[in-house]
């Protein structure tokens, strides 16, 4: 019997079609002679499809078509299992629920990647692939990810932090903060958002009041950074598990800007790409560097991958500084883009096994943790009553 797959993709997300490209990618190359794939919508109000009409990109182009001829469902357990329940069914045309045996979340995002969606499969027991909610929130929040590295020795840039009412009652004195304490030129970006939405390179203070505005229309917290001057930027995938990972190869994208922006990862630096997602990105693979820098990203991944306790696949991107030959970490994608695919598959390892390997880590950590006692027998609500009409002095 085949293993059924739902691959939950969308939700509120500013990344949302980001992950419509990814999870049609990835649905194109699962292996259909081990798995059978039931992909699930989630609609930007949050609302799940599901439906033959979601395999193909091009049905993306009107998404209002799209839902009509999708059906709306949930998922609920049934016994001893979870199944994807259709909510539009009709009394001589009802359709047969849908067992689950696992989530495939590929979403991108604050409300899913953040650990939001990794919640709620937890809260049905339903196993997933990814990282885990702790690991995804880690992930998500850069200035909590920085902390988290610092705490394990590991480089990151200092930052300054900030929330938008602090800003807004502070904004002479922070502003004169950020100046004296990282200086210019230096980097604003939401603390919780990924594919470079809202991120501005800043060279004096009229710049920054704009980057700060820009960056408060997406999130209510925001950070500062030094910027690089003489920077590559250089990135690494980490497939695995706490007990076993490995690192991919390196790859440098190409920027059209002094930063990497959301066109130059998902348009080709402007230019409209189909549907290839991350893997249209300019890049230099592997990435040209010396082994030994190679070997140290590389290990670093792993180092970053352990620390915060990823599972799945992950990509991390570095900021290299040429000048001092010094390396950080930038930030973690805890679901990547494309799932970072084209690394593993210039690694040597197609994307079809990649993908393969994820089922098999996501069911070796439910089977640890179905050794685990997440319940206890007890007795202390017998004999417990609050009287009738629950009395003001009834004692537990």
């Amino acid at each position: 019997m085949k293993t059924n797959i739902a691959v939950f993709f969308g939700c509120r997300s500013v990344e949302h079609e980001v992950s419509i490209i990814s999870a049609v990618q990835a649905m194109r190359s699962i292996n259909r002679e081990k798995y059978d794939v039931t992909p699930v919508y989630v609609a930007k109000n949050g609302s799940m499809y599901a439906g033959d009409n979601l395999f193909d990109i091009e049905n993306y182009s009107d998404i209002n078509k799209l839902i009509s001829e999708a059906k709306p469902v949930t998922l609920i357990r049934e016994g001893k299992g979870i199944v994807i329940r259709f909510l539009d069914n009709k009394p001589f045309k009802k359709q047969k629920d849908i067992a689950v045996d696992l989530a495939f979340p590929i979403v991108h995002g604050t409300n899913c990647e953040d650990g939001s969606i990794a919640g709620y499969f937890e809260f049905l027991g339903l196993p997933y692939i990814s990282c885990d909610v702790i690991s995804a929130a880690v992930g998500m929040d850069k200035a909590v990810f920085k902390d988290v590295l610092k705490s394990a020795d590991l480089p990151v840039l200092d930052c300054i932090t900030f929330r938008a009412r602090e800003y807004a009652l502070n904004k002479d004195a922070l502003t004169k903060r950020i100046s004296e304490e990282i200086g210019y030129p230096l980097i604003i970006k939401p603390v919780n958002l990924g594919s470079s939405v809202g991120i501005s390179k800043v060279k004096n203070e009229n710049e920054l009041i704009d980057a700060i505005n820009l960056a408060f229309s997406f999130t209510d917290r925001i950070l500062a950074e030094k910027a690089i001057e003489d920077l590559r930027e250089i990135n690494c995938s980490v497939l695995g598990d706490a007990d076993n990972c490995e690192a991919s190869v390196c790859e440098e994208p190409i920027m059209h800007d002094e930063i990497l922006s959301y066109d130059d990862k998902y348009k080709g630096g402007g230019k409209s790409e189909g549907s290839k997602g991350m893997a249209s990105l300019g890049r230099k693979i592997p990435a040209e560097i010396s082994e030994e820098k190679a070997n140290e990203i590389k290990a670093l991944s792993c180092d970053i991958f352990k620390a915060i306790g990823a599972s799945g696949v992950v990509r991390i991107d570095f900021l290299y500084d040429t000048k001092t030959d010094k390396v950080y970490a930038n930030e973690i994608n805890t679901i990547p883009g494309s799932l970072a695919f084209y690394l593993w598959e210039a690694t040597g390892l197609s994307y079809t096994d990649m993908l393969d390997r994820l089922v098999d880590i996501a069911f070796k950590r439910q089977r640890n943790r179905d050794n685990l006692t997440f319940t206890i027998e007890t007795n202390i609500l017998s004999g417990v009553s609050f009287g009738a009409k629950g009395s003001k002095g009834a004692k537990l």
